[in-house]
């Protein structure tokens, strides 16, 4: 594909928290091979979208913190295309951010928006599907990518569409991170599926919808965008930046604009935002698991009555369970985490809590 108006943008300053206790502020899971294949997420994601765009055309979204570490994994990418946020804002921000700086490069830019802590299995299928998009975003279309959903998860965008023979479809309704009484009639329907947050659009469309949704948003970051480039930097940003409604482009756009469209795709994506998550993927594959369906990421394990556990050590050491049943164990150089796994979701929390006590933050 590989067309000059054709970009691409990697969102990479998330903290990927409920990954504790690999994942850390100092370095969170898109910088991790939480898989075991020899790529961090970051570097598969950079090698994907390198497929369909040039390599000029492909920018990051980051927190300086975050510079040396992306340099280090992806050596070939161009310093003058990072974008750095002053703070971590949510994905509303950061998507205008983003907007707003390639329309300055290109005003007839079409962006393909991608976290940098995402897994696609079938990429052939995902450049079909990403060309697709990239062919129909001229016609002020705001485009996500969409998969079957496979569990009740309060943690995603639920999105209905209008059936029809086009591979692209227009979004009927659009919900956010419903309660999971909702998240489970939705799978029940069966006329739902998940938003990736892999997203297709040309900057004149997605900045004319936060014109619309957004207009206090807009208005205040085009003060940064109206002063001459040369002052441009983090530093003039930072006391614009760092006002903004700290929102998610699904709640402040998707979920109110009326002219979103889905592309359903079976490409086989994983968010892998959870511990729980990533034993799904063993568990599907039936990788690393011994007959009694502990999944085991580590060098050694003796099990006793323990069953469907998910154990992953970064350190080389034995581990040893008995009498434990659907729970993750996940060992670190920053700590030890033992907990069932349908309360994976509190492991924000727990980290929060952590912050909060003395000396606490050290292992944050």
């Amino acid at each position: 594909m590989n067309n000059k108006d054709n970009y691409a943008v990697i969102l990479a300053s998330g903290t990927g928290v409920r990954l504790w206790p690999l994942s850390t502020i100092k370095k969170p899971k898109q910088f991790h091979d939480l898989l075991g294949i020899g790529k961090t997420f970051i570097q598969l994601t950079y090698e994907r979208l390198k497929k369909i765009i040039p390599v000029e055309n492909i920018f990051i979204v980051t927190v300086t913190d975050y510079k040396e570490i992306v340099k280090e994994q992806i050596p070939e990418f161009l310093d003058a295309n990072f974008i750095f946020e002053p703070r971590v804002m949510n994905t509303a921000a950061c998507n205008l951010l983003a907007a707003m700086t390639i329309q300055q490069i290109n005003p007839n830019a079409k962006l393909i928006i991608s976290p940098s802590d995402h897994f696609v299995l079938h990429e052939d299928e995902f450049i079909e599907k990403a060309t697709i998009a990239f062919e129909n975003a001229d016609d002020d279309k705001l485009i996500t990518l969409g998969v079957a959903p496979t569990r009740p998860d309060v943690n995603y965008s639920y999105i209905q569409f209008i059936e029809q023979p086009k591979a692209i479809k227009k979004v009927k309704s659009y919900v956010d991170k419903p309660d999971l009484e909702f998240a489970e009639s939705f799978i029940l329907s069966g006329e739902f599926i998940w938003n990736t947050g892999i997203l297709i659009w040309s900057v004149k469309s997605v900045i004319t919808a936060f014109k619309a949704h957004l207009p206090v948003m807009f208005e205040t970051l085009e003060k940064y965008f109206v002063l001459p480039q040369e002052i441009q930097n983090i530093k003039t940003l930072k006391p614009i930046y760092t006002t903004l409604d700290v929102t998610s482009i699904n709640k402040g756009i998707l979920e109110k604009a009326d002219n979103v469209y889905v592309i359903p795709t079976t490409f086989g994506w994983s968010d892998i935002g959870t511990w729980s998550a990533i034993y799904e993927k063993y568990k599907y594959t039936g990788e690393d698991q011994d007959e009694n369906q502990n999944t085991l990421l580590c060098n050694h394990f003796s099990g006793y009555n323990a069953t469907n556990n998910f154990i992953y050590s970064t350190e080389d050491k034995a581990i040893i369970l008995d009498g434990l049943e659907n729970y993750v164990v996940i060992n670190s150089d920053k700590g030890l985490l033992i907990c069932p796994r349908s309360n994976v979701q509190q492991i924000k929390s727990y980290v929060s809590d952590l912050k909060l006590q003395k000396k606490g933050e050290k292992y944050c």
